[in-house]
């Protein structure tokens, strides 16, 4: 791709954040803190909808990681408003394909022969265009088919030049992520820049081809495993093997096996699962599958690949799900039917002590325990050390005595004033926590915000409770280890508060000589006459620059707008003058007291 191109798409996707940052500013920010934050939330739908058209236009047309952003909003039913999933939830399957020429020269080029040499057949016309490559149907020769005992195939093509693609937006995500550290709001949370670098390791792994071939069969035999029994999770292959995997099935999960001679770091060939997508409740009923049942089991499935194997597929949206009826004749004891996975080019790894962290999460909500669901959170490396947390056990005591056990239909049949209300008291419980997103925690939230989002598809009544709560029994039982186990677990318990008690008055007393140390009052601090005061006459200050300048840059192109802004700038002086010199008079009487 040429350079000047690749500069322009930079540069839109530059525009694009900037603008929405400013958006979002305007009327989140500084129109509430005014007085104006009615008329800010009487539009606020509108806007979301207008953000997403356009977010989704500037997807289609530039494709590359901005389909991949696309895809994980458009997975956030359960979370998102409708307006902003229902305009991004085409980005599943939309991508522009590349043409066969190009196609062509690239994969022959890497396989290193002709393509009627290396296939019987090669369709010309892609079974579906993606946003980093493009895949078609073929026939394997008859000498491979009969020593792999599959003949049809499906050839994934890396798309020419995408390598500079991710390249660039990459480098625009680490530029906006530049941009959200400076926001003190967003940066004492989340590290973005270091965010960012996760999904470009991510990125880059995922334009590897033999490392998603490699992912396949490591993922097939776990799924292997987890059939038979068996608690081991299999070790990732080794890329440079030549030979095909065996056929993995079990009652749940199967994968496509790879042809190994047929694949390169951008060309990768494995059998043909194609069956009937994940969230098509038409042709799953036709089929005679419930999709209330291949919701449960697929949350099941997600669930043992993050709790008990730690490897899990970290890109499930329905274009990478299919679900499998039974060849005539098959017997089995389960369904009669299977989900197959595709696309392992965004696998994720949960380590141990993570998964520890996880474990004692889903045994905290199932019990309702909230002390122990902050420590879990502590435990995982969310909240940091020194966070005070006494309002937020309070706070979650309250969230599960009143919404605990719900599903997200039963949720959205609350009365909405009543969770606004929790809502925003609950954000100001939270809002001045130390809180960052340990590394490998992106993927595991990214890959459940995907499948509550396809469970909820399926079922509009799906209750994820009913999925947590098996796996909480028995990591509970796990857990029991006797009177003898109790008390080792209190003493070990003790040991590390002992342990941690010099620390911590250390810290305080540090905490007290530099000042740091207040009483958290945040309902009085709003409401200080002064701080108040001297925020509106700041607001108003800016507001009035705004206007000046805006006045200016439209007075040559359109007079009648720019005196327009420079009229409005008048009055945005004078409240600015008079609330500063109410502040300063304010300030002086309380010195002389």
């Amino acid at each position: 791709m040429k350079e000047r191109t690749l500069r322009a798409r930079y540069g839109r996707i530059l525009r694009f954040a900037a603008i929405q940052m400013i958006v979002a500013w305007w009327f989140e920010l500084t129109l509430p803190r005014i007085g104006l934050g009615r008329f800010a939330a009487r539009g606020r739908i509108d806007r979301w909808r207008s953000s997403a058209k356009r977010f989704r236009a500037l997807a289609v047309e530039l494709g590359g990681l901005m389909i991949k952003v696309g895809q994980f909003l458009s997975s956030r039913m359960d979370v998102l408003p409708p307006e902003i999933t229902k305009e991004l939830e085409g980005l599943q399957d939309e991508a522009a394909p590349v043409p066969f020429e190009q196609i062509r020269t690239l994969a022959e080029a890497q396989l290193g022969m002709d393509l009627n040499d290396a296939f019987v057949s090669f369709d010309p016309r892609p079974l579906a265009a993606a946003s980093l490559g493009q895949a078609h149907s073929a026939t394997l020769t008859s000498d491979n088919a009969e020593e792999l005992g599959f003949a049809e195939v499906v050839v994934k093509v890396q798309r020419p030049g995408i390598a500079a693609v991710i390249a660039v937006d990459l480098r625009a995500l680490r530029r906006i992520a530049g941009w959200l550290s400076r926001v003190r709001l967003i940066s004492r949370r989340v590290d973005m820049p270091a965010l960012v670098e996760e999904f470009a390791h991510v990125s880059l792994e995922e334009i590897d081809y033999l490392h998603e071939a490699a992912n396949a069969e490591a993922f097939a035999m776990d799924a292997a495993a987890s059939a038979t029994g068996s608690a081991t999770p299999s070790a990732a292959r080794s890329a440079d093997a030549s030979d095909a995997a065996p056929a993995v099935e079990s009652a749940r999960v199967q994968a496509p096996r790879i042809v190994w001679e047929q694949t390169t770091p951008q060309v990768l060939t494995m059998e043909d699962v194609t069956a009937i997508k994940a969230n098509d409740i038409t042709n799953l009923r036709r089929a005679g599958i419930d999709p209330h049942k291949v919701a449960t089991t697929f949350a099941h499935t997600m669930f043992d690949q993050l709790f008990r194997t730690g490897f899990f597929h970290a890109d499930p949206h329905p274009g990478n799900i299919f679900v499998t009826p039974s060849h005539p004749g098959t017997t089995s004891a389960g369904p009669n039917w299977h989900l197959t996975f595709v696309d392992f080019g965004m696998m994720g790894h949960v380590p141990e002590n993570l998964r520890a962290g996880l474990r004692e999460l889903i045994i905290a909500v199932a019990l309702r325990d909230s002390r122990r669901l902050v420590a879990s959170v502590e435990l995982i490396g969310v909240l940091l050390d020194g966070a005070d947390t006494e309002e937020l056990e309070r706070s979650l005591t309250g969230l599960f005595a009143r919404f605990g056990g719900m599903g997200f239909a039963q949720l959205r049949d609350v009365d909405e004033k009543e969770l606004r209300a929790f809502s925003t008291d609950f954000e100001s419980v939270v809002r001045d926590l130390p809180v960052q997103l340990p590394e490998n925690l992106f993927l595991i939230i990214r890959s459940l915000s995907m499948v509550s989002g396809l469970c909820s598809s399926l079922n509009p009544s799906f209750n994820i409770w009913e999925v947590v709560e098996p796996y909480a029994r028995e990591l509970i039982e796990e857990e029991k280890g006797g009177v003898a186990g109790t008390a080792a677990k209190e003493a070990l318990n003790f040991v590390r508060l002992t342990l941690g008690l010099p620390g911590r008055l250390d810290s305080l007393v540090q905490r007290l000589e530099n000042g740091e140390l207040s009483v958290a009052t945040p309902k009085l601090d709003r409401r200080v006459a002064g701080l108040e005061l001297l925020a509106r006459g700041v607001i108003s200050a800016v507001l009035f620059t705004g206007f000046v300048i805006g006045g200016a840059v439209l007075l040559p192109t359109t007079r009648l707008g720019g005196i327009l802004l420079l009229i409005a700038s008048a009055p945005a002086l004078i409240h600015s003058l008079t609330t500063l010199l109410r502040h300063r008079r304010l300030t002086l009487r309380q010195r002389s007291r």
